[in-house]
């Protein structure tokens, strides 16, 4: 790659600072991917700004009625359902910032690839719920034999079950081929 810039690089500095290079020489600017990829890439970057975006205003205007029945001592729903709500915008935005950190670290060391867009666009979705369940499962004190199924643990011990479905049910088909199996 040219040299555009007149001052030359200082390669020790970057190698004693461990600067990342992504393995590019000094100077190397330009991006290694074509228009095609880089539309990908921005349009990975604009769906993430734009759900981060939605996340943060539904946030706000959710806080502001919370607010605002508090205010009026009109407090409709319960703290359990804005603790749910909140833990599912918190596990929402973590999957906002865990998807975009991945971009820009593939983009960077050159591994970005189509195939793992499915992957960026649910991982926000599936983080949000992810952390409202986990809440669930928590406030259900799904721990303590003694307490007779609340909605919350019905709810949590649902989720689990669902999550753990496939492992269940392949658990349950090497089972079924050990007890029922033909002999011989």
């Amino acid at each position: 790659m040219e040299n555009t810039n007149n001052k030359p690089c200082d390669v020790e500095k970057v190698q004693q600072e461990k600067v990342p290079t992504d393995g590019r020489e000094c100077k190397d600017w330009k991006s290694r991917y074509d228009e095609i990829a880089l539309g990908h890439i921005s349009w990975e970057k604009k769906y993430l700004l734009v759900l981060m975006i939605a996340m943060a205003s539904v946030s706000i205007i959710i806080g502001v009625i919370i607010l605002s029945e508090f205010i009026d001592n009109k407090f409709i729903m319960s703290s359990k359902v804005h603790s749910y709500f909140y833990a599912w915008v918190g596990g929402t935005f973590g999957g906002i910032v865990f998807a975009g950190k991945w971009l820009y670290h593939t983009v960077a060391r050159g591994f970005w690839n189509i195939d793992r867009r499915l992957w960026r666009i649910l991982t926000p979705h599936l983080s949000g719920l992810l952390a409202l369940f986990i809440v669930v499962i928590f406030s259900s004190d799904i721990f303590n034999e003694a307490q007779t199924y609340s909605i919350h643990k019905s709810c949590g011990i649902g989720f689990l079950v669902g999550y753990f479905s496939d492992n269940a049910i392949g658990k349950l088909s090497e089972l079924a081929n050990v007890f029922f199996a033909k002999n011989g």
